[in-house]
C-alpha cells in the first residue's frame, strides 16, 4: 500500500475515532447511523441501550429514478424520516460515522431534518 493510501485510512479511522466515542443512542434518543458507498445509502436507527435497530432504510435492491448520490441519499432522509415517525421517534443523534458532514451526507441530513426529524 502506498503512503498517501496509509495517509487517507489514517484520517478516516481517526474521524470515525472521534464520532464514535462523543456519540451514544438512547431509549429517548436513538442513534441516526449513516452508511454511503458508491452505489447505495444505507441509514439506521440504533438504540445502543438495547443494541437493537429500531429502524432501516436502504436504496440496495430499489428501482429508482434518481439520477445521481445525492438524489438517492435525499430519498433516503425523508424515508427514514416517514419510518421513525411511524414508530414515534422524533428526536435522534446524527452519526455519520468516518464521512465528513459535507454533500452527500449533508443531503441526507437536511431531507431528514425537512420530513421532521430532530437532530
Amino acid at each position: 500500500m502506498t503512503k498517501r493510501l496509509q495517509k487517507i485510512q489514517e484520517r478516516r479511522k481517526r474521524r470515525e475515532h472521534r464520532v464514535r466515542t462523543i456519540l451514544r443512542g438512547t431509549t429517548e434518543r436513538p442513534r441516526m447511523n449513516v452508511s454511503i458507498s458508491n452505489k447505495h445509502v444505507a441509514v439506521q436507527v440504533i438504540d445502543d441501550s438495547e443494541h437493537k435497530t429500531l429502524v432501516a432504510v436502504s436504496t440496495v435492491g430499489k428501482k429508482m429514478d434518481a439520477k445521481n448520490m445525492t438524489e438517492k441519499a435525499t430519498w433516503a432522509g425523508t424515508e427514514i424520516a416517514k419510518a421513525a415517525k411511524a414508530k414515534k421517534i422524533s428526536k435522534v443523534i446524527y452519526d455519520r460515522g468516518p464521512k465528513l458532514y459535507h454533500g452527500r451526507v449533508k443531503a441526507l441530513a437536511d431531507a431528514a431534518r425537512e420530513a421532521g426529524l430532530e437532530f
